[in-house]
């Protein structure tokens, strides 16, 4: 019987250990994550001079990749602008230059189209020495819908723009990175990769891609000097979330895209998982102690309340 009992202590003692690691030690870092980029004295390196002249800024025209590259800007970098607009494209970097007298080039591709469009960007990147990548670029489901409501052709959009964009470009990036010992890949996930999300299913496993990648990856470069960052947003005011008008009021809860970006550039190069925006720390913080099980349910009430708000005849 000796040994049942120990076999049982044994059992839950390390079911405890478990929790405490994967809950507080991680709420801990969340936390320490979001606080201690203000905490930090300034490098006396700006970005420039620590990872190079160059940002490529994904999904650049609208909401947080616009307001990155804009924030990037002000710290003295050039900026690539890519995204399908022509348009969209230059009327952001006429304003980017206007505004910090940088400089900046566009590339017209649009990532739905899968592979064929990367020779495209190597092409166009040849010549540039890029020295911060913000992969951002992702699309969603017109709402909250269920998953065999959702046409195929959205499926396909979601797994070649929110997967394959950031994994291809990484691929092409990183080895010159790592010729020339520095650089900043800088992924933009989602806080909705926490759990499964019903009503959302396709773009949260997307966005567990992201994460899971992003990690992976920090430990293959860990011993380098390139810095591979995971940004997990949660609900921010931008075009993506248009369809809830909840949602796009704002509130304490939801950032606007220029705060969330300013800052998640702030955060550059002192941490390499981060929220950034304070709220979304706490709102993480909450989560992060809820079962997943339990999680799930709560996302899908919220996320049903949602579909039936963008289902509500204008």
């Amino acid at each position: 019987m000796s040994v049942i009992y120990s076999i049982v202590f044994y059992i839950g003692a390390l079911a405890i250990l478990n929790f405490l690691y994967d809950n507080f030690i991680s709420l801990f870092c969340i936390i320490f994550a979001s606080l201690k980029p203000y905490f930090i004295p300034k490098s006396p390196k700006g970005l420039v001079e620590k990872y190079g002249k160059w940002a490529v800024v994904t999904g650049a025209t609208d909401g947080i990749g616009k307001e990155y590259a804009k924030e990037l800007a002000r710290q003295g970098l050039n900026i690539v602008l890519v995204s399908r607009t022509q348009a969209k494209l230059e009327l952001v970097a006429s304003e980017i230059e206007n505004e910090t007298k940088v400089q900046t080039k566009v590339i017209i591709v649009d990532f739905t189209k899968g592979r064929e469009i990367y020779e495209h960007i190597e092409n166009e990147l040849a010549d540039i020495d890029v020295g911060i990548l913000v992969n951002n670029v992702g699309v969603v489901t017109d709402h909250p819908d269920y998953f065999d409501l959702i046409p195929e052709s959205k499926l396909w959009d979601i797994i070649n723009v929110n997967m394959a964009s950031l994994t291809i470009l990484t691929r092409k990036i990183l080895p010159k990175m790592k010729a020339s010992n520095k650089g900043a890949i800088i992924n933009v996930g989602s806080g909705s990769e926490m759990t499964p999300q019903p009503l959302l299913s396709t773009y949260a496993a997307s966005k567990k891609y992201v994460s899971s990648f992003t990690y992976a990856l920090q430990r293959e470069v860990a011993k380098t000097n390139v810095t591979v960052q995971l940004v997990k947003p949660n609900f921010v005011k931008t075009n993506m979330n248009a369809y809830s008008k909840t949602v796009m009021e704002g509130g304490f809860f939801m950032a606007d895209a220029r705060s969330y970006a300013r800052a998640a550039v702030c955060t550059i190069g002192k941490t390499n998982d981060t929220n950034a925006f304070w709220v979304h720390s706490m709102q993480y913080f909450v989560m992060k102690m809820v079962p997943w099980r339990i999680l799930m349910r709560v996302s899908q009430y919220v996320l049903g309340k949602l579909r039936k708000e963008a289902l509500v005849p204008k």
